[in-house]
């Protein structure tokens, strides 16, 4: 992925979900209060998740494996965990699996800013990507707290539309920078 791609997605996708946080419409609303518990979200989250992963696993190298020759042991153990989760722990399964994803979204984009010295805009994007893997690990530890954040923005419109127009300039930032490269 090049630093430009790296740059201006996270940035496309900061500002939309900026724009449509500040417009604070009820629709937007209710999906936002609803994803912590959602069985579609933890089905497409989640499940998007665990085939990030499974296809991240059918394709280690031999370098990479602890124990046996082939991968196929280890995607059908992972892949066997990843029904089971979803059968036996399906409270908060969206927010762990929204977790799943930035922690393994961050690899490519942090990857394209690696040993890139001679642009020192690229920290805009890093720093967001940083951020966004504590949040996500935290999440993934206690997912409930998504949820509790969600009640507490959502009590007053005016901290939804302020959040929503901070990530919708920081958005427009980074958008900004890619195009810098």
């Amino acid at each position: 992925m090049s630093l430009f791609l790296a740059t201006l997605l996270p940035g496309l996708s900061l500002a939309v979900f900026g724009f449509l946080l500040s417009l604070n419409l009820p629709l937007v609303v209710a999906s936002l209060k609803g994803l912590p518990r959602s069985t579609v979200a933890s089905l497409v989250l989640f499940g998007g998740g665990v085939l990030w992963f499974l296809v991240l696993v059918a394709n280690m190298r031999e370098a990479d494996r602890i124990l046996g020759s082939s991968n196929a042991p280890w995607v059908v153990g992972f892949a066997t965990l990843g029904v089971l989760s979803m059968k036996y722990v399906p409270d908060f399964l969206a927010v762990r699996g929204l977790s799943i994803l930035i922690l393994l979204s961050a690899s490519p984009l942090l990857r394209a800013a690696f040993m890139e010295y001679q642009c020192p805009q690229r920290l805009f994007m890093v720093t967001f990507v940083f951020v966004a893997i504590a949040a996500a690990l935290y999440l993934a530890a206690v997912p409930y707290r998504l949820r509790d954040f969600f009640q507490w923005l959502f009590a007053r419109p005016a901290r939804a539309r302020a959040l929503g127009r901070g990530l919708l300039a920081y958005g427009l930032v980074l958008i900004a920078v890619a195009f810098t490269y």
